[in-house]
């Protein structure tokens, strides 16, 4: 790793700490100028393709399933931390599946029981758009279940 100080060609790392799972931070130091810096490290893991409801694939990306969540709780008692918990969950179950492609249902579907425990009314939000409600009745469904589910957690 060159040192981004004085450009010399070898830094020795200095501690390493395992980060989220999935990645190593380093920190480093350079021996001609004793620039300290960190650096991470994260295993490059392939991301299945996307399956839209029109049969078009596209490459997954990470920001819509993030704006997509944070649209949810917006306005919620939720804290960023755990909306972060949340993608990673819902990343890992997509890489769980050990598929090339993936359909955008399944990943609404894991969004959805991620976002079931995290926070109802965000549940109920993301459930309303993902799932298309056209009436009153569709919220109704969704939130008779939630209270089904409620009530067998008592």
């Amino acid at each position: 790793m060159h040192c981004p100080g004085c450009s010399a060609v070898d830094t020795k790392v200095v501690d390493s700490r395992l980060v989220e799972r999935v990645a190593v931070r380093r920190r480093r130091e350079c021996p001609q100028c004793g620039y300290r810096f960190t650096t991470f490290e994260r295993a490059e893991l392939p991301m299945p393709s996307v399956i839209k409801r029109d049969q078009r694939r596209e490459p997954f990306d990470e920001n819509k399933l993030r704006t997509g969540m944070l649209k949810a709780v917006e306005k919620r008692p939720v804290p960023v931390d755990a909306v972060d918990h949340a993608i990673c969950e819902v990343i890992q179950k997509i890489r769980a599946c050990n598929e090339r492609e993936i359909s955008s249902r399944q990943i609404g579907e894991h969004i959805m029981d991620v976002l079931r425990r995290l926070d109802p009314v965000a549940y109920v939000r993301f459930a309303s758009v993902y799932r298309r409600f056209e009436d009153v009745e569709g919220f109704l469904q969704e939130i008779a279940l939630l209270q089904a589910d409620h009530r067998e957690k008592r």
